[in-house]
């Protein structure tokens, strides 16, 4: 399979691909350190397979929600496994609604990605171990007491966390200021949250940036 690997950390990327190396059915045809440049490599190379991160700083692509909705649209036929360090059940869930062939936390083994490699080589969905119990549990658990923000919310909430203005994320989604701010507005209420260092603080502690 020939695999593109994308990360924003070169160390990263090189842990990658001496991984992706030993499972021997691989050949990694090119590297990206954003979703930008991810775009126009993929766009002139073939691949059969993207290892990526979730959260990478990039223009048009800085959310990785908007990132995998690119990839779906432009290569729905190219599968693709997260190694990330996010572990926020609602973004995961989001991930695999996106088509998100299998999901690695960073914090997991090094046996993971290739397992996850050949599952998926298999047609199979692979959700490493840590974030296959996180997500079980949250499934068993009890949701009412916690707040639920909706996916726009989160977007927008996420988008702040990682450094974007209102502005900024009102021109990304080509919507209104007004409407920005007030779905800002409105997921500070759900959360009980009342300043900017707060948000940014439960956007951190939930996994949404890193």
């Amino acid at each position: 399979m020939r695999v593109i690997i994308a990360d924003d950390h070169s160390v990263v990327r090189l842990g990658l691909r001496m991984l992706i190396d030993s499972s021997k059915t691989c050949v990694i045809v090119g590297e990206a350190e954003g979703p930008d440049s991810l775009m126009r490599l993929l766009a002139n190379t073939p691949c059969d397979l993207l290892v990526s991160d979730f959260s990478m700083p990039g223009d048009q692509q800085a959310d990785g929600l908007n990132m995998l909705g690119t990839l779906r649209r432009h290569y729905p036929a190219m599968p693709v496994i997260l190694v990330t360090m996010f572990a926020n059940i609602a973004t995961l869930r989001a991930a695999l609604a996106q088509g998100v062939m299998a999901i690695i936390a960073k914090s997991d083994s090094a046996t993971q990605l290739p397992l996850a490699i050949k599952t998926v080589g298999a047609g199979r969905r692979f959700i490493s171990e840590s974030l296959h119990t996180a997500l079980a549990g949250a499934g068993a658990g009890d949701q009412s007491h916690q707040p639920s923000l909706s996916a726009k919310e989160q977007e927008v909430v996420r988008m702040l966390a990682s450094g974007m203005t209102v502005s900024e994320i009102a021109s990304h989604f080509k919507r209104s200021v007004s409407t920005i701010s007030k779905q800002k507005n409105m997921a500070m209420i759900r959360l009980g949250i009342s300043t900017d260092v707060d948000l940014f603080s439960y956007a951190r502690d939930s996994g949404m940036v890193h």
